[in-house]
């Protein structure tokens, strides 16, 4: 795939950019600015080659209609704060006022348009539709760059329609993203262990099966441990529990045992009567959940088991927390294996941390980034990555 130093000379050309700038906001507080701090070295290497960087991304889910709650104006200010410039916020996504807010840009200057999701042509299942807005952000720009590695597992306008439309590249978050992710998978260090949490299985089927050709080791917690334990035959109590996926958890067992992969299971559970941050965390045996208890981490032993096995592993991916992470008697499981990550990046190991909740747990519980040898800013699009899917985003730049 062409990467920005095969675009050439850009200064005084107007480069599109797709970034991911979906991040968490309590009111017009950001919460988490991970992903604009992400994007920081692709737009400052176009800001210095002379380019008018003209960025698009989507926040939240507008669903085809302009909602102010979901405006740009905050990643705006964000930007702007951390490129210590101004950072003009077009008006619309594609209608005069981003045209003219283009048009008045000087190169190294930044121009965000608005919500492309306030655009229903965006997320178009009508290849014609999406080609429309394709064509309008090709008219505001000489070359595209795909820079928001958490949309390329998606088929949208901004994403792989406009990529058909303009010379393009994939930036260098995109670049590093995919590297780290075929470094993984594709002929990784051993022992190559994985682990797995968040709240459900039906997330993680497709990972699961492909992970059980590749890995020596999956590491599962979270609340989709508790469909494994059902699986075994153990009483769950108020847990989440996938019922219609019990059958599917006991295949994979007996697959891996079948392929000799050891799938690791918590052999104790943190509970609490329900679910909430006040609520008083009892240590049990997974095997024996009490009826009026619901599952909201692993216990204490199996976080000591879980890092051990991390520290050992020489490629290790880790996506999903262990437990309700946000509440703090609940942390203990996920904070377990953020350190044997950065044990074992520090022992040499490659570790990537899988985005989504697993980057944000990262972050909320206030571990060094560094640490890691890779921290991903696509949930999805890492999944869908590690499932062995093709992902559109990324198909579409391949020349």
């Amino acid at each position: 795939m062409p990467t920005l130093a095969e675009l050439g000379d850009l200064h005084g050309k107007r480069v599109l950019v797709r970034a991911d700038f979906n991040v968490p906001l309590d009111g017009d507080t950001i919460t988490d600015d991970g992903r604009i701090r992400a994007a920081l070295p692709t737009i400052i290497r176009l800001i210095e080659a002379g380019a008018v960087v003209v960025l698009t991304a989507h926040l939240g889910r507008p669903k085809g209609k302009v909602d102010p709650h979901y405006s740009l104006a905050p990643v705006a200010r964000r930007l702007g704060e951390l490129l210590g410039q101004d950072v003009t916020l077009a008006g619309d996504v594609v209608g005069p006022e981003a045209r003219a807010a283009v048009d008045a840009a000087v190169p190294g200057q930044v121009v965000l348009l608005e919500n492309i999701r306030f655009d229903a042509r965006e997320t178009s299942k009508d290849d014609a539709e999406r080609g429309a807005l394709a064509d309008d952000l090709a008219k505001l720009a000489d070359v595209f760059v795909s820079d928001g590695f958490g949309v390329v597992h998606r088929k949208q306008a901004s994403v792989y329609d406009v990529a058909t439309r303009l010379p393009h590249a994939m930036g260098g978050l995109v670049q590093r993203e995919v590297a780290a992710l075929e470094r993984a998978t594709q002929d990784p260090a051993r022992p190559y262990v994985v682990v797995l949490g968040g709240s459900k299985v039906s997330d993680k089927l497709g990972v699961i099966e492909n992970l059980l050709t590749k890995a020596d080791t999956l590491l599962i917690g979270g609340g989709m441990v508790f469909t494994f334990l059902a699986a075994q035959g153990h009483q769950v109590g108020k847990s989440l529990l996938e019922s219609d996926q019990i059958e599917t958890v006991k295949g994979y067992l007996a697959t891996a045992a079948e392929r000799g992969v050891q799938i690791l299971l918590p052999t104790d559970i943190l509970v609490g009567p329900e679910f909430s941050a006040d609520a008083a965390p009892t240590v049990v045996a997974a095997d024996a959940i009490p009826a009026d208890q619901i599952g909201l981490d692993i216990g204490p032993e199996s976080s000591a088991a879980f890092a051990e096995v991390i520290r050992g592993a020489r490629t290790v991916v880790w996506n999903g927390p262990m437990g309700v992470f946000e509440f703090p008697a609940f942390a203990g499981g996920t904070e377990a294996v953020a350190q044997g990550m950065i044990d074992a990046t520090g022992a040499g190991a490659f570790s990537i941390v899988g985005g989504g909740d697993s980057a944000a747990a990262v972050r909320l519980l206030g571990f060094d980034e560094a640490g890691f040898a890779h921290i991903s800013t696509g949930g999805g699009a890492s999944l869908e990555f590690l499932e062995g899917r093709t992902l559109p985003g990324i198909d579409v730049l391949t020349d």
